[in-house]
């Protein structure tokens, strides 16, 4: 079912279980309480006790949650979902020996990215990147980042930002774009990478942003990419153009692109395996997220884990991100990205939930709309059939039966509803 056909979410949602650490009820919660979530015109407008909701709503549809655990719409703050063709052929040659450098070097990687993303059309790339956005959407993402960076010039970095933001319209479903012009030095400008970064701040991201396609610009900052200076030239660029900052950082060596993101007051740095204590006190005073991307850890095999328990001790928010692209995590499954972030980096459960709502959300410039239930919010939720909230991060390989609420939308699930709470009319709405 398309959003645009799905049912209202508006009435008032009973016998729920409310997600701990990640709502702001409005009145008093007992942890054994039956909690109620109100929708009016596509918001929550209260959430508490389903026993003391106020009078004013007692006339409103319900709907039975049927004591379902409750957690706001999963963000997946870091993709690069939208590209031509595949790399599957990389993925054997790193097994056989090759490292992720020496198959950059020798003409894959990103580039092999950019010939296939150059070769098709707008609508080419659409068709490709819908199924993997469903599959995302299907458990529970409400919220998405999706990054160009695979186009590399101003026509194809358009045709990429274009197709994102037709994404998110076709499916109901929050998206922010990333501006990664300085994803990797394109052919035609080998050996010539200054004036690539001339062309990436004096060109493209001016004219991408004058048409509205730009929420933020990240760059790829590491040895095999673009320097420190070439980094922050393109964030003095996009300040001047009133755009916020992200930054590929320490992933393959420490180049302390993570202290230069956070004077810039980055949204995030992503990756961050090298961080450096000098990194995480940067990070920490700007308020900027670190992204943990476990999905590129593992299919590169590295084995050099981000400094989670320094993060931690400086209060850094950590987020959990699927990172989607051809060539290092192709990725569709956020709940299998937390899963990994509790067995590879040892975040503990909380953490890693909070990792893909309320931090995932930061790292977007959504802290106020997304990854969190509280009242005045979007009615963006999801209903889960779990006894715990470990089980979200405890299962891998297993699509979830659940209920998602989408933009004020049941737009997945089975919904018992009436004008009381005896009624057990049921309403399919799957996607």
């Amino acid at each position: 079912m398309t959003p645009a056909h799905a049912p209202s979410a508006d009435g008032c949602w009973r016998n729920l279980r409310l997600a701990p650490g990640l709502f702001e009820a409005d009145a008093p919660l007992a942890d054994a309480a039956p909690a109620c979530i109100v929708v009016q015109q596509a918001r929550m407008v209260w959430l508490g006790p389903q026993d003391a909701m106020p009078a004013a709503y007692q006339g409103l549809a319900v709907h039975d949650g049927a004591g379902r655990l409750v957690t706001p719409g999963l963000v997946d703050c870091h993709t690069h979902l939208v590209y031509g063709g595949e790399r599957a052929g990389e993925f054997a040659m790193r097994l056989a020996g090759a490292s992720y450098e020496e198959i950059a070097r020798a003409g894959g990687g990103i580039v092999s990215s950019v010939r296939a993303t150059r070769a098709a059309s707008e609508d080419e790339l659409f068709a490709q990147a819908l199924p993997r956005l469903q599959q995302l959407l299907d458990e529970g993402v409400c919220a998405i980042e999706i990054k160009s960076g695979y186009g590399l010039a101003l026509a194809h970095e358009r045709k990429q930002l274009r197709v994102a933001r037709r994404l998110g319209q076709a499916c109901g479903v929050t998206v922010r774009t990333s501006f990664l012009g300085a994803h990797a030095l394109p052919p035609e400008y080998a050996g010539r990478s200054q004036d690539y970064i001339d062309r990436v701040c004096e060109e493209m991201l001016p004219a991408l942003a004058a048409e509205g396609l730009v929420d933020a610009v990240d760059v790829f900052c590491e040895r095999i990419a673009f320097s420190l200076a070439q980094t922050e030239q393109v964030f003095e660029a996009a300040h001047r153009l009133g755009l916020r900052v992200k930054l590929h950082a320490e992933q393959l060596s420490n180049m302390e692109g993570a202290a230069l993101a956070a004077r810039h007051r980055a949204l995030s740095c992503d990756h961050i395996e090298h961080l450096s204590a000098r990194g995480i006190e940067a990070m920490a005073s700007a308020g900027t997220v670190a992204v943990l991307l476990p999905g590129a850890f593992y299919t590169l095999r590295d084995t050099q884990v981000p400094p989670i328990a320094d993060l931690r001790a400086a209060g850094v928010p950590m987020a959990v991100a699927t990172d989607h692209n051809p060539g290092t995590s192709p990725a569709l499954s956020l709940l299998l990205m937390t899963n990994m972030a509790c067995t590879l980096f040892r975040l503990t459960v909380p953490e890693a939930l909070a990792g893909i709502t309320r931090h995932a959300a930061r790292a977007l410039g959504l802290e106020h709309e997304h990854g969190l239930l509280a009242a005045g919010r979007p009615a963006n939720f999801v209903l889960w059939p779990v006894q715990h909230a470990a089980e979200l991060a405890y299962w891998f390989g297993q699509k979830p039966d659940c209920t998602i609420v989408r933009q004020g939308r049941v737009v997945r699930g089975v919904v018992q509803s009436g004008n009381d709470p005896g009624h057990e009319g049921m309403h399919p709405s799957n996607s």
